[in-house]
């Protein structure tokens, strides 16, 4: 049976229900601009495991049940800087990615373009089970991945027809060359070219990268794409649960003790990447910066560990400040 639906409430009223709850709220007219500001949708994301848990809770659910009241010793600034914590880790994911995603996106234009300066457009530079293989049921049923791949990019393409760029290619040439398409791709679609790249290809950019094959590499970039939606739509990321995972390398070259359902984890993928596209780079210490800022709520409902970082990570070679110099396809 459906539940009745929400009610609008004013701001000042969403604050007198936290307070009614139990979350103690330090600064009023502070935390009323939060909610001004952020919405009480956006910050429920981030309060929500300061809420106590259901003495007993529903049988056969992984999840726990939460309560609507807080556990005791709550502050709305503990949302707050929790919030404040997770907005630094999503911008320092996308400086890292936005790194990635130049380096792979040329990886791929000159591995490509060396056997067609269109290869992004020619089944035959492509594996068959992209290229060839037409879908046998689902909405998608009579086409191969590679055409689904190109209705996209001429979605894009037609979107950015006014870009100079474009407009330049498409008046004098017809076609984007490989090398100048990758402009209008973004990380998803460069994740499911490289996917669809013959296995040969795949491996010469993943050996550049340190992953164990091209197998391992497209999931790595399939991750890493999940965490960059995540961080783009200003969603939470701190906890969340990755549902787009990668394997852990066996080899331990990352650190011991990762889970990969855990952010962190990518983290460490990302600062693997860096090291090699910008060895140069402070990232990693930013990265050590902003994790040694994690609120210490006085409640103790919250914890860096749920981020997925182990002890000693700082320790790890990956996160040294000796930089390895990057290596050549």
């Amino acid at each position: 049976m459906a539940q009745p639906p929400k009610q609008w409430k004013s701001f000042d009223e969403q604050l007198a229900l936290l307070q009614q709850r139990g979350l103690l709220v330090d600064n009023p007219d502070a935390a009323k601009r939060y909610l001004e500001r952020l919405g009480y949708y956006r910050l429920s994301g981030y309060w929500y495991p300061f809420r106590q848990l259901a003495p007993e809770q529903d049988s056969g659910s992984a999840v726990p049940r939460r309560l609507s009241s807080f556990i005791p010793a709550s502050h709305f600034a503990d949302v707050v800087q929790l919030y404040i914590f997770d907005k630094k880790l999503r911008l320092l994911a996308l400086d890292a990615l936005e790194r990635i995603e130049m380096a792979v996106r040329v990886d791929i234009a000159h591995c490509l373009g060396r056997l067609d300066p269109h290869a992004h457009e020619n089944p035959d530079c492509l594996h068959g089970r992209f290229s060839k293989q037409i879908k046998q049921r689902g909405p998608t049923k009579g086409k191969t991945e590679h055409q689904l791949w190109l209705e996209k990019y001429h979605s894009l393409l037609h979107r950015a027809r006014r870009e100079p760029f474009v407009a330049h290619y498409q008046r004098h040439y017809e076609k984007l060359p490989i090398w100048v398409a990758v402009e209008v791709w973004d990380f998803g679609m460069m994740s499911k070219l490289y996917a669809g790249m013959k296995l040969a290809d795949q491996n010469s950019i993943a050996q550049k990268y340190g992953a164990a094959d091209g197998q391992a590499f497209a999931s790595w970039l399939r991750s890493l794409n999940f965490v960059r939606n995540v961080s783009a739509h200003h969603s939470r990321l701190w906890n969340i649960n990755v549902l787009e995972r990668a394997p852990i390398p066996a080899n331990g070259d990352l650190g011991q003790g990762l889970n990969n359902a855990r952010p962190f984890f990518y983290f460490c993928l990302m600062q693997a990447m860096l090291r090699v596209i910008c060895p140069s780079s402070s990232w990693a210490q930013r990265l050590v910066a902003v994790v040694n800022e994690f609120p210490k709520a006085a409640a103790g409902a919250v914890k860096v560990e749920d981020f997925g970082v182990v002890d000693g990570w700082t320790q790890w070679p990956l996160w040294s400040q000796k930089r390895e110099p990057a290596r050549t396809q």
